[in-house]
């Protein structure tokens, strides 16, 4: 909120003339890359640094423009607020998971991505999802309940933890036959390092997922730990690997749990599907 507070000052006359003009703002800058996809200040400064905000402040339209959208932006979306987030059950299989129809939104990555931590900052529960120093600790497909609609699923994590080939030959079935298997399950949400290059071990999940038709999202964590640059670098190379591949690029978000970062964005799409499935 500082943010806001020291930059809307720059835009109060263009601000107040777009609230009169709601609707026609909105629809004229619908399609403007800058408007479209940057949606608070804060967004705008993790993707282009300070330095391309000092440049963007000497046209005062433009930065005026970005101010009051992201004004409006902030004025009227509508965050889910998580009142409620318990530990349900812990399953060794997809057969033993809750037998209701909630809808499930699975989350897993590389045992090292920070995956609890990220669940822990999405629920704003430090507690809710165990945090350890040793990767690879979480060995069932483990709910959480949220708001008493829809459920959290953390699942076993795959890459670096030390397993033997029985313990990893298990985790793949289990996982498999988790994002294969269950009806409940509308999307997975992959978890990715942006401070690394693009793993195999990811893009091979990647592939995987796409073959077996499942909905999948890519959220990057620890955009905190490199410069705000170099995420957008790491990202948009990710980005040139998949498009060898994909015609079509799934949603992808980019989170640190230490700032809470992304986390007002993985709500939305969270639901906005929630929405589409009530109908």
């Amino acid at each position: 909120m500082i943010v806001y507070k020291l930059y809307l000052k720059m835009g109060k006359n263009v601000i107040e003339m777009l609230l009169e003009r709601k609707q026609c703002f909105e629809k004229r800058c619908k399609g403007t890359y800058y408007f479209a996809n940057f949606q608070t200040i804060w967004e705008f400064f993790s993707k282009f640094g300070f330095a391309e905000c000092t440049f963007a402040r000497k046209n005062h339209n433009t930065f005026g423009f970005l101010l009051a959208y992201s004004y409006l932006c902030t004025q009227n979306k509508e965050v889910m607020e998580i009142k409620k987030a318990e530990f349900t059950l812990s399953a060794p299989r997809e057969s033993m998971c809750p037998k209701d129809t909630k809808p499930e939104y699975a989350f897993i990555g590389r045992s090292n991505v920070g995956k609890s931590s990220l669940i822990n900052m999405l629920t704003n529960n430090k507690k809710l999802a165990k945090t350890s120093a040793t990767p690879g600790k979480t060995l069932l497909i483990n709910h959480f309940v949220i708001n008493n609609e829809w459920y959290l699923v953390d699942l076993p994590g795959y890459g670096f933890a030390k397993r033997s080939k029985k313990e990893i030959q298990k985790l793949e079935q289990m996982i498999n036959g988790y994002i294969l298997q269950r009806e409940q399950l509308v999307n997975v949400f992959l978890l990715v390092d942006v401070r690394l290059e693009p793993q195999k071990v990811d893009l091979d999940f990647i592939q995987w997922m796409g073959a077996s038709s499942v909905p999948f999202a890519i959220v990057f964590t620890k955009a905190d730990k490199i410069s705000a640059g170099k995420v957008n670098q790491n990202v948009e190379a990710y980005k040139k690997v998949l498009s060898e591949t994909w015609e079509e690029l799934p949603p992808i978000f980019i989170t640190s749990s230490e700032k809470k970062q992304g986390r007002e964005e993985i709500l939305d799409y969270i639901e906005k599907i929630n929405k589409e499935l009530k109908g």
